[in-house]
């Protein structure tokens, strides 16, 4: 993944916000929702269970 940043500044010329692309954007949330399912799955092995279908059903509906 090639980060191509537009920076936004303040008439100060300091840099205040960055701009992705969409696709980039996508990548990034992406990864980061993923890291963090795994982190909650990593943190509660040792509880009960969920099938692969109860899991995927419950990550969808944390998108929504």
């Amino acid at each position: 993944m090639e980060l191509k940043p537009n920076y936004i500044i303040d008439n100060k010329n300091h840099k205040i916000a960055v701009q992705l692309d969409i696709k980039t954007y996508k990548k990034i949330t992406d990864t980061l929702e993923n890291y963090a399912l795994y982190k909650l799955m990593e943190e509660n092995k040792d509880n009960d269970k969920l099938s692969l279908e109860d899991a995927k059903k419950y990550y969808q509906s944390l998108k929504h």
